[in-house]
């Protein structure tokens, strides 16, 4: 007996990816990190743990890295879901703290701002940021508790 499924429902060969940086120390609490094909960027300690002000840090690129990651997963749905998203941006914070005689991130939260051109889409729209959340390749690869709030609205 021919299993219909496997006839007609196609395999997904999911793929594997990976991704190359490199990092140079600079003396002190400093560096550079780079990556194939794009600019270089300093990175310091924070200034908290001994490192220069007006630097990027580990910490500030883990909280960043969240925040772009939800950003550009609720786009690509949105976009797929064809919803007029008229504009998104947000802000977020991550919180590090002394936990069993080590420093981890316990949460990162990100408020979205998504003004969208069609009211009836709010609801929609909440459904995708939803979504966005769980996809999310890095905040599903991290210990720390990843919460959303986001402020939708409307242009009238």
């Amino acid at each position: 007996m021919i299993d219909t499924k496997e006839v007609f429902e196609p395999k997904i060969r999911h793929r594997t990816f990976s991704y190359s940086t490199e990092v140079r120390w600079a003396g002190s609490r400093s560096g550079h990190a780079d990556s194939s094909g794009k600019p270089e960027f300093h990175i310091s300690s924070p200034p908290e743990f001994k490192g220069k002000e007006g630097m990027w840090t580990p910490e500030d690129l883990f909280v960043v890295s969240v925040e772009t990651c939800t950003m550009l997963t609720f786009i690509a749905l949105a976009k797929r879901r064809n919803l007029s998203i008229l504009s998104y941006s947000s802000r977020a914070e991550g919180v590090l703290e002394f936990v069993d005689g080590d420093y981890r991130f316990t949460s990162v939260v990100i408020r979205p701002r998504i003004l969208v051109g069609d009211p009836d889409t709010v609801g929609d729209v909440q459904e995708t940021i939803r979504d966005a959340h769980r996809h999310c390749i890095i905040s599903n690869s991290v210990r720390a508790d990843v919460v959303i709030e986001a402020d939708i609205r409307a242009f009238l």
